[in-house]
């Protein structure tokens, strides 16, 4: 399967306090597009990232010599929706079977976690959204599900919405499957309602958007709940730091 991954990379990353373009932030010595680049290249066949105007010479110096990477901008901050829906030229051209997404601050996601989503999205038919999910305290994202299991709203805590104490939260990693992202996420794109604390584009309540349609998706346990710390602050930024130290150095 044919698989493109997109990595909104746009926003300034003000919380960690780094004059460094956030995808280019230091984690244990490495750029955190090159976590990533290492991490989704054996899943991948090409990489959007899609940058703020004012990194796109640093992002570019950064994808020059890998043949495999794109890189274009989000020239507003309107939102994640937007920033995933600006990749779409590239779905065009390069026409991937499925279209994988992370935010470009996931780099301890887990390859064993990776290669349980190609896994699950290798049905025919693909599932339309694939994604692991972790059971987390003060989460900051809770997807709410019924008593059938299926997930009926997104709640998000920078927009002002109550979460509970415990929540289960996505981590930031996503497959879609083409038709998924060419046609069902436009759909939405036009229909979807601006974050009421943000004032953006949100993409993750698409999950919930989906499942109301009748559209199937998937979601599993990731392996780890320490994989799906994203790094906004530097208290984040050393502990996943830490963390990825203690992974590497146990035996295989």
């Amino acid at each position: 399967m044919s698989r493109l991954l997109v990595i909104p990379a746009a926003g300034l990353g003000s919380r960690l306090k780094t004059s460094t373009p956030k995808p280019l932030v230091a984690v244990n010595g490495r750029p955190m597009l090159d976590h990533l680049f290492d991490l989704y290249r054996p899943h991948v066949e090409r990489m959007v990232v899609v940058a703020h105007p004012s990194f796109l010479p640093d992002i570019e110096r950064w994808a020059e010599g890998k043949d495999m990477v794109d890189v274009t901008t989000q020239g507003s901050p309107t939102g994640m929706l937007d920033a995933i829906l600006l990749a779409m030229p590239f779905i065009e051209l390069h026409e991937p079977e499925s279209v994988w997404i992370t935010w470009c601050d996931q780099v301890g996601v887990l390859r064993e976690t990776l290669g349980l989503l190609a896994a699950r999205t290798r049905s025919n038919p693909p599932p339309a959204l694939a994604l692991p999910t972790v059971q987390r305290r003060d989460p900051y994202i809770h997807l709410v599900r019924n008593r059938e299991g299926r997930i009926v709203e997104v709640l998000h805590k920078r927009e002002g919405d109550q979460l509970p104490s415990e929540g289960e939260s996505d981590m930031g990693v996503f497959a879609l499957s083409r038709d998924a992202y060419e046609r069902l996420l436009p759909e939405y794109a036009r229909d979807v309602t601006i974050g009421r604390g943000t004032g953006e584009r949100n993409f993750l309540p698409f999950i919930a958007w989906l499942v109301g349609r009748g559209v199937p998706l998937l979601t599993f346990p990731c392996t780890d709940p320490m994989e799906a710390i994203g790094i906004n602050t530097p208290e984040e930024l050393t502990l996943v730091e830490g963390w990825l130290r203690t992974r590497s150095s146990r035996p295989s």
